[in-house]
């Protein structure tokens, strides 16, 4: 009878922790409108307003969502849309374009994708146009011409606004706020951007157009306000099926937002980012350690979650080294010591290693000059030693100047996890000045 009592338990914990699992992935990995805004309530109410009006009153408007990456543009967007859908009027006519600027890298390929998301291919057909103006406004004509009386709104979302900015002419960007201006079609141009500068890459017709509405996003809020934000991005909501394992949880949550460790954890990251996005990474390494045996987030789990998500990569690369290119590496270490950081060559780190060589050639075996350069290729390949100038005919692979991408405490944390480190190759690191 226990055991069937304990089965039927592991097994109701178990749909709790894969709920759990769920809804915090989803919280923490997508741009879902769940939760609050933090920081930006201003913001969405004047966003909000600003969209009412094109998809309930049918006005044009343009905006640009300016602020550095992380800082919750595209939530701020995501939000607003969330509320605006709940409006009848609005779901039922509101049509979305969404174009990035990583995809979209010319005119021609946005065109396409503002006639795939309008669903007009079929209108289109294989009609020729003049211009890309005559294809647009053809594509907003098309739209007039529905079955419904009045136009339907169009919301025209621009990520990495920026990047638009190079396209030819800026011909896109010229002909949406040109629309936007006129009283066709009611349409709204919202860009998301991370360049303050924005403005000044505009060309002086496109800036013409532009209603100069700016919306800066900014993560401007303190610590405090950083361990609430903590706790309601863990927090499960009071609609969870399981209501007792739900308190449990968030009594739990309520413990780790004052508990010193977590709090030392916390600190660390705010003062090294505010960005939302670091925080989601590091709760999101700590929900996956949560399982039936292990039901609830610790410190000890958010330590380590903090470990991995600071781990430097190019330390890492170093531990996969020889011990030769180790040697290198500290050879070029001493060169930037005692040199001050200017650059070297292979030659240069060559002699350091055979001096090194010559006083330990009791537990160093002495290679050949071309397998220590390729050894040297080898750093180059990984790039931990990158070149300060283009290579050239004239110079001699030995002679071109070299500088090393990993400092100090980089190379110093690396040796210390480096299995099996020889002694004398540890102690040469540590000396403060190469043997001269």
């Amino acid at each position: 009878m226990s055991k069937r009592r304990s089965k039927e338990s592991i097994s109701t914990n178990g749909e709790c922790i894969s709920q759990v699992q769920k809804m915090l992935r989803e919280r923490l990995c997508y741009h879902y409108a769940t939760g609050k805004l933090f920081g930006i309530e201003h913001q969405y109410r004047h966003l909000l307003e600003l969209l009412k009006r094109t998809t309930v009153h049918g006005e044009s408007n343009s905006a640009l969502i300016i602020g550095p990456r992380g800082s919750g543009k595209t939530v701020l967007l995501n939000h607003v849309l969330k509320d605006l859908m709940e409006i009848k009027q609005v779901k039922e006519n509101l049509l979305e374009v969404r174009l990035n600027g990583l995809l979209q890298t010319n005119d021609k390929v946005a065109l396409k994708e503002i006639t795939r998301q309008l669903h007009l291919e079929n209108v289109v057909g294989d009609k020729v146009f003049g211009s890309f103006a005559e294809n647009l406004a053809f594509l907003l004509e098309a739209l007039r011409k529905g079955n419904r009386t009045s136009s339907c709104p169009v919301l025209f979302i621009l990520d990495e606004f920026d990047l638009f900015v190079h396209h030819k002419n800026q011909t896109l960007l010229y002909n949406l706020f040109d629309i936007s201006q006129s009283a066709q079609t009611p349409v709204t141009v919202i860009g998301l951007t991370c360049r303050q500068d924005i403005l000044e890459l505009l060309e002086k017709r496109v800036k013409s157009r532009f209603s100069h509405r700016q919306i800066y996003v900014l993560n401007s809020f303190d610590f405090k306000q950083y361990i609430k934000i903590f706790k309601e991005q863990l927090s499960l909501p009071a609609d969870f099926p399981d209501e007792t394992f739900a308190q449990k949880w968030n009594n739990n949550v309520q413990h780790l937002s004052v508990d010193k460790t977590v709090n030392d954890v916390l600190q660390n990251l705010f003062h090294y980012t505010k960005d939302l996005r670091s925080l989601h990474f590091l709760l999101m390494l700590a929900v996956s350690n949560v399982t039936v045996h292990h039901p609830l987030i610790t410190a000890s789990d958010l330590q380590e979650a903090s470990k991995q998500y600071r781990t430097d990569s190019k330390a890492n690369i170093v531990h996969g080294l020889s011990v030769l290119e180790i040697c290198l590496i500290i050879a070029m270490k001493h060169l930037n010591d005692v040199y001050e950081g200017e650059p070297f060559n292979f030659q240069m780190v060559y002699n350091e290693f055979q001096k090194f060589i010559q006083r330990k050639a009791h537990c160093m075996y002495n290679f050949e000059k071309p397998v220590v350069m390729k050894a040297f290729e080898h750093l180059l390949q990984l790039e931990l030693v990158k070149p300060i100038e283009k290579p050239s005919v004239r110079t001699q692979r030995e002679y071109l100047l070299m500088k090393l991408l990993l400092d100090n405490t980089q190379i110093m944390d690396a040796l210390q996890a480096y299995p099996n480190c020889p002694t004398d190759v540890k102690q040469w690191a540590t000396s403060s000045l190469s043997w001269l």
